[in-house]
C-alpha cells in the first residue's frame, strides 16, 4: 500500500517592492516657487533699497539691500529651508558691490558695477552653452526637482540652451539700459527708474521662462502628473 505524503505548504509570494517615482509639481507649484524665489531675491531688495533711499539716504540703502539678502540666507538656514541658487547670487553680487563701494567711498561706482555685473552675467552664460550643462540647467533644479534622466532627455536639453541664451540676451539688454541711464538722468530719477525697468524685466523673463519650460513639460508628459513617460535619449 502506497504511503501519502505529507502536503508541503507553499510560502506566499513576496510583494513585489513599490517602485518610488518622483514626484512632478504642477505649473501652479512651479510658479508659486518661482514668484517666491523672485520676491525674496530681486522684488524686496528693490523695495527695501528705494524707501531706504528716499527716507535716509544712499549709504542707509546700500547697507539696508545687504542685511535684507543676508537676513533672508539666515532665515532659510535656520528654519532648514533651501537656499536658492538666484538669492546666494545676489547675496554675492551685493557684497561685491557694496566693499568697492565702501572703499572707493563712491556711491556712483555702486550703481556702475550692477552694469559690469550683468555684463559679465551674460558673457558667463553664453560661456557655458560651450559646456555640458548650460547656466540654466544648473540652477533649474531650484525650481524643478531635476534628475539625470531628466536631464538628458533631448527636448529639456535645447530648453535649458535656449533658456540660457534668452537670460544673456536680457543681462546685456540691461547693462546698456542701465549705462544709459546712469549717464543721462538724475541719481532719484536713475534709482526710480531703474528700480521699475529692471524689475520689470526680470518678472518678464521669468515668466516667458515658466511658459517655455511648462510647454516642454507638457509635451514630455512631466507637468502634474507623478507618471514619467519613457522617452529614447540619443546622442
Amino acid at each position: 500500500m502506497a504511503i501519502p505524503r505529507a502536503h508541503t505548504p507553499v510560502p506566499p509570494a513576496a510583494p513585489e517592492p513599490a517602485i518610488d517615482v518622483p514626484h512632478r509639481p504642477t505649473l501652479l507649484a512651479v510658479i508659486s516657487r518661482v514668484s517666491l524665489s523672485l520676491l525674496i531675491a530681486v522684488v524686496i531688495p528693490a523695495v527695501v533699497f528705494y524707501v531706504c533711499f528716499v527716507l535716509a539716504g544712499v549709504w542707509t540703502a546700500i547697507i539696508a539691500a545687504l542685511v535684507w539678502a543676508y537676513g533672508a540666507i539666515a532665515w532659510r538656514a535656520v528654519t532648514r529651508r533651501r537656499t536658492s541658487g538666484l538669492l546666494i547670487l545676489a547675496a554675492i553680487l551685493l557684497t561685491g558691490r557694496t566693499a568697492l563701494s565702501f572703499v572707493a567711498d563712491s556711491t556712483w561706482l555702486y550703481f556702475l558695477q550692477p552694469i559690469i555685473s550683468d555684463g559679465a552675467v551674460a558673457v558667463l552664460f553664453l560661456l557655458s552653452l560651450v559646456s555640458a550643462r548650460p547656466m540654466v540647467a544648473r540652477l533649474a533644479g531650484d525650481f524643478y526637482p531635476m534628475d539625470h534622466e531628466l536631464a538628458a532627455r533631448p527636448r529639456v536639453r535645447r530648453l535649458f540652451r535656449r533658456l540660457t541664451i534668452l537670460w544673456a540676451v536680457l543681462g546685456l539688454a540691461k547693462a546698456t539700459t542701465t549705462l544709459w541711464l546712469l549717464q543721462s538722468q538724475s541719481l532719484e530719477t536713475f534709482v526710480l527708474v531703474k528700480s521699475i525697468s529692471m524689475l520689470a524685466i526680470n518678472v518678464f523673463a521669468a515668466f516667458a521662462t515658466i511658459g517655455l519650460a511648462a510647454l516642454v513639460a507638457r509635451q514630455e508628459g512631466l507637468m502634474g502628473s507623478n507618471r514619467l513617460v519613457p522617452v529614447v535619449v540619443t546622442a
